[in-house]
């Protein structure tokens, strides 16, 4: 009997159930509401591979104005992995950007890299996986004070000096799904000078982004954060570009996971700053 072919079309919100199925195959920590927060922030640029009927693959892109994209979410069924299937999402993913950026990244595990590098993405920069149970090295640590509109408007400008692009949707979008207040600094001029954010996860909290311009701040805003998470597991995707060492890390009891290798194509800007100290999410930047 001949195999039916596969057809692409755009993802649904009603997809998520079953793009999730595909998330928990691959052992990955997103949740229904990263998955809604994509949909949300590019509606028409995300796709789903279908076959009899099943969600069988998925692919994500987001745009940050015209200079940057990011693809994320790549995830084929098990059952039909080796189908070309990947291929054919990548493909579809780069038709949608091309015409839309100058630039585009993700973040590929040392499985995927030469898959990638098929399609013209070289290595850019390397980001570690560190995992841990969220433990303050400051025993009192302060929780934040809240961030009110002018705090916001100073870390979205803050934000973009860091990324080299706008992605102010994102961030606030990742403000206001965030699962602890924001932690954010301010230097002797009264500046704003880093801020950490974080959301719940299916298997850890994730801390990211962390930005800051001293890297001795960096210390504090951990503390300031693992203060509010106390006792629950974290992820955090370190950028090893930052001024920061992984003592930060590894002082508070976190341990490597495992390595993601940031990828470009096109052209060739600036790699990740190193003021980003932790990246948004393999899957955003």
């Amino acid at each position: 009997m001949q195999e039916r072919a596969i057809s692409i079309r755009l993802l649904f919100e009603s997809d998520i159930p079953a793009a999730m199925r595909l998330k928990e195959a691959a052992g990955w920590n997103q949740t229904e509401d990263d998955w809604r927060r994509l949909l949300l922030l590019e509606p028409n640029g995300c796709f789903a591979v279908m076959k009899d009927g099943a969600l069988v693959g998925t692919t994500t892109t987001t745009t940050y104005g015209s200079d940057l994209a990011w693809i994320g979410m790549v995830l084929v069924d098990p059952q039909h992995r080796g189908q070309g299937i990947a291929a054919k999402l990548m493909n579809v993913a780069l038709d949608y950007l091309n015409s839309k950026v100058e630039t585009i990244k993700l973040d590929a595990t040392t499985l995927g890299k030469p898959v990638y590098e098929k399609f013209g993405f070289q290595v850019e920069s390397v980001v570690e996986r560190w995992s841990g149970t969220a433990s303050s090295k400051t025993r009192d640590a302060q929780n934040p004070a809240a961030l009110d509109r002018d705090g916001v408007r100073e870390l979205l400008i803050l934000d973009r000096l860091s990324f080299y692009a706008d992605r102010s949707q994102l961030i606030e979008a990742l403000i206001d799904g965030a699962c602890i207040p924001p932690v954010f600094l301010r230097g002797a001029d009264g500046g704003l000078s880093g801020y950490a954010l974080a959301r719940s996860g299916t298997k850890a909290n994730y801390v990211g982004p962390v930005v800051a311009t001293d890297s001795r701040q960096v210390d504090i805003l951990l503390d300031q954060v693992m203060n509010q998470l106390a006792d629950a597991r974290v992820y955090i995707d370190f950028n090893k570009e930052c001024r920061a060492d992984t003592r930060v890390l590894s002082d508070r009891g976190f341990v490597k996971e495992r390595v993601l290798i940031r990828m470009v194509k096109g052209r060739r800007g600036k790699k990740t700053s190193p003021l980003v100290v932790a990246i948004a999410g393999p899957e955003i930047g």
